[in-house]
């Protein structure tokens, strides 16, 4: 292909990607203002408030991110399967994850409910241990609504549809931010539950998120012809098993990512109410600066998925994956540089105490150093997803984080007493590990030699319509 067509056509897939993340950005970038007005309530509540939805969050995301990796595996499929022609398919395809999605909310609900028990052997301050275990008690409620509405977001992402995603996110953070209010400070009749009220405020926000998504779904035109709820159909083991088998290893890997992160915070929760308090608020801004990658990442899973189904071959995935490496490197150094240069003004957005708005500073530098190597490696995972590709990136993650940058953060902060300076040391290390190692593996993936086998899923099956079981198994085929 000549340069003056492929320009073009690179430009396209720029554009298209970019339409596409932006719902995605904005939705993910809602649910980081649910952490903001969360940090922004607690802490205006109380320091050892904050310090509390600081370490409750960490439990809650840190298992919550193994069924919301693994339901990732439906954007792939879904778009491959979109892609290739075969809609009839898709329905089936979404009911088991209806259930895969039940059976994870109710496990991580069973698994938050005992966890507020290893909040005294897992070290955490006894000041934060009652605000803590008050938070996880409230929030647990939710769990099962929040893997339903994943489960129905991805189905959406999948089809190109991303802007419900953004839609119900903000109408969740609209829902948060006056029950939010009301039980933390205790108003109109309501008692003061402080760390406990945010998070029955979050669970009564996932629920209706939940209900909102599925009544979108069945009532809207645009997914009509899927036939998303015309029936019942029992769980089918090879289907499930075809997700997991794909989405399995997208939730270690996630949560092995995230586990870096919350596993720092609790380890400051060591330390006592100020570190943990600054690592909560720097954590926070982090965490909004990561929704424009994450969002570029999911629309570029999409996109590699959906050129894999018509049958593009490599150039065609590459230049799919090329778009959201172009459009993470603009995006993420704008974030360096905003946080280099406005890092006092967010500090004073969270808090007014001095101590804890100093080392707040610091740390926000030191997120500034690590916005490049986050956007790539995040991107680069993205990429892998929508080959299928994830047993691999699974084991690099692993080395990346829990080989470098945990030991280096650990080593740093505690072992020589740098405190939160040297665990997000550590951070910078295990993303920058992370971000060659599977940058490599996409161009090692995709390399003509090596590209056949990712292309098998666009083959033409029995159709769903003259054959539901013959549609089942082949649902269940869609997996690496």
């Amino acid at each position: 292909m000549s340069s003056a067509s492929a320009l073009p056509r690179f430009r396209d897939e720029v554009r298209t990607t970019a339409v596409l993340a932006v719902p995605l950005v904005l939705g993910h970038f809602s649910t980081g203002l649910i952490g903001f007005v969360d940090a922004v309530l607690a802490g205006h509540h109380h320091t050892a408030t904050l310090a509390a939805v600081s370490v409750g969050t960490a439990l809650f995301w840190l298992p919550m991110m193994v069924p919301m990796g693994t339901l990732m595996s439906l954007p792939p499929s879904v778009s491959q399967l979109n892609g290739a022609g075969r809609q009839a398919e898709i329905g089936p395809l979404f009911r088991q994850g209806l259930w895969l999605s039940v059976a994870l909310g109710l496990f991580l609900f069973a698994f938050l409910t005992a966890a507020t028990h290893a909040l005294e052997p897992m070290g955490i301050a006894a000041e934060i241990r009652p605000g803590a275990a008050a938070f996880l008690h409230g929030i647990r409620w939710g769990v099962p609504a929040l893997t339903l509405f994943y489960c129905m977001r991805y189905l959406s992402d999948g089809m190109h549809w991303t802007l419900p995603t953004m839609l119900f996110g903000f109408g969740g953070l609209l829902l948060l931010i006056p029950l939010g209010y009301v039980f933390t400070f205790g108003k109109f009749g309501m008692p003061e539950m402080g760390a406990g009220g945010l998070g029955a405020a979050s669970a009564a926000m996932m629920w209706m998120q939940a209900l909102g998504f599925f009544v979108y779904l069945a009532r809207s035109r645009r997914f009509a012809s899927l036939r998303l709820f015309a029936r019942f159909d029992r769980p089918h083991w090879p289907a499930i098993r075809g997700l997991l088998g794909t989405g399995l290893p997208i939730g270690v890997m996630v949560m092995m990512e995230g586990g870096l992160f919350i596993c720092t915070a609790l380890l400051i929760g060591r330390l006592g109410e100020v570190p943990s308090a600054a690592h909560q608020i720097a954590i926070n801004v982090a965490s909004l600066c990561f929704m424009i990658p994450f969002g570029l990442a999911e629309a570029t899973t999409v996109r590699v998925g959906h050129a894999i189904g018509s049958d593009r071959g490599a150039l065609g995935v590459r230049r799919a994956a090329y778009a959201g490496y172009a459009l993470v490197i603009g995006t993420q150094a704008l974030s360096g540089l905003i946080l280099l240069i406005w890092h006092d003004g967010i500090v004073a957005l969270y808090t007014r105490d001095a101590a804890v708005a100093s080392l707040v500073a610091t740390l926000l530098l030191l997120a500034a150093a690590f916005q490049f190597p986050d956007g790539v490696q995040v991107l680069s995972a993205g990429a892998l997803r929508g080959l299928k590709d994830t047993r691999v990136p699974m084991l690099l993650t692993a080395v990346a984080y829990w080989g470098i940058g945990m030991p280096l953060g650990a080593g740093l902060g505690l072992g020589l007493g740098w405190g939160p300076r040297g665990m997000w040391l550590g951070l910078i290390g295990g993303l920058l590990f992370a971000a060659v190692l599977l940058a490599w593996r996409f161009l090692r993936s995709t390399r003509e030699d090596r590209f056949a086998r990712f292309g098998a899923v666009a083959s033409a099956a029995p159709a769903l319509a003259a054959a539901p079981d013959a549609g089942l198994e082949a649902v269940a085929e869609v997996r690496d």
